[in-house]
């Protein structure tokens, strides 16, 4: 199996994990689909959103396959006039991933990531591993550790 970005992030914090695959198509990148190829829970299947400021900041969020970012809530955290979904045509070039194989950990560089505070009541979340197919089980503090990032309601 090809070693990823996020594998390496996380072997460098010895952080444990475990690589559940699956089949996927280019038809249906989207989280939920993802889930049932898996065969996973909804509820800790973890999408990572990429999103930027009226003022080029990005920003990371994960949430729940089935979960909706509150725009408002998004702004109120970060601090931003307005935000956005950044651009599929920018997501390779400001992430190093392409849609469907995204990961909040091992991007190009480190942005403020976020990561959805039910995440808190799963023993273990499930985020990419940085390939379409690939999800890592990992538990949910050590996404933070991983990250960088902060527990926040933001959906």
């Amino acid at each position: 199996m090809k070693k990823t970005n996020a594998m390496r992030i996380l072997e460098s914090h010895n952080i444990e994990y475990e690589v559940i695959t699956y089949d996927w198509d280019e038809e249906h990148l989207d989280a939920v689909h993802a889930t049932q190829k898996a065969g996973l829970e909804l509820s800790q299947v973890f999408k990572t959103i990429v999103m930027e400021d009226s003022n080029r900041q990005i920003f990371v969020f994960c949430l729940p396959a089935d979960f909706s970012i509150s725009m408002k809530k998004a702004r109120a955290l970060t601090g931003s006039k307005d935000i956005d979904l950044l651009k599929l045509d920018k997501l390779q070039m400001v992430t190093g991933y392409i849609r469907g194989g995204c990961s909040p950990l091992g991007m190009k560089k480190q942005f403020p990531t976020f990561i959805e505070e039910v995440a808190q009541l799963e023993p273990y979340l499930y985020v990419s591993a940085g390939l379409r197919g690939y999800q890592l089980k990992i538990k949910p503090e050590d996404l933070i550790t991983a990250t960088g990032g902060q527990f926040a309601d933001f959906s």
